[in-house]
């Protein structure tokens, strides 16, 4: 595994997205961008749209399979069904240390398809020194302890480009 390094980060990008299908339409535009050997780690809270936003890339990137959170298979690959990359969709929800994000292997994979890491903050960075760091959050409502799991609501993405790949790289707004 590699070990974290010092990056260069650069300017955020700041997005607010009206619903799920504006999530996943945007996945779609980021895909675009997307290349073998691109990391994403996506964060935020339960029902912020994390994987509705890997839905979107997952189309974009035209792989094979219904992308869905892979909570307790932990790390499922879909296959390009076009000449692009795979797309490695990672939950590292249950993960709780490197040595059992290193057990997965993702190194061996991690040049040849574009590899997404939910639940990644503090875990995934050590993957790669480029990355697309994607915060997701959804508003609460009154009283309400978490955003509502169905595809209703804004959501706030805010996206920091890591490293030296992400010089001159133009993010879809």
């Amino acid at each position: 595994m590699a070990e974290a390094r010092g990056t260069e980060i650069g300017p955020e990008l700041v997005l607010e997205l009206a619903d799920a299908e504006a999530t996943r339409a945007w996945g779609r535009r980021l895909a675009a961008v997307l290349r073998a050997g691109d990391l994403v780690v996506l964060s935020g809270p339960l029902g912020a749209g994390k994987t509705t936003l890997a839905q979107g890339i997952g189309a974009g990137l035209g792989v094979r399979g219904q992308v869905a959170s892979p909570t307790f298979i932990i790390a499922r690959v879909h296959p390009s069904l076009t000449d692009g990359p795979a797309l490695v969709h990672v939950d590292a929800y249950r993960l709780g240390s490197l040595e059992e994000l290193d057990a997965l292997d993702l190194d061996a994979s991690l040049d040849e398809s574009v590899t997404l890491v939910e639940w990644g903050e503090g875990l995934a960075e050590v993957l790669s020194e480029d990355r697309l760091e994607v915060v997701l959050e959804r508003p609460h409502g009154a009283g309400a302890g978490e955003a509502p799991l169905d595809g209703a609501g804004v959501r706030h993405v805010t996206v920091r480009a890591v490293g030296p790949r992400w010089a001159g790289v133009r993010l879809p707004a």
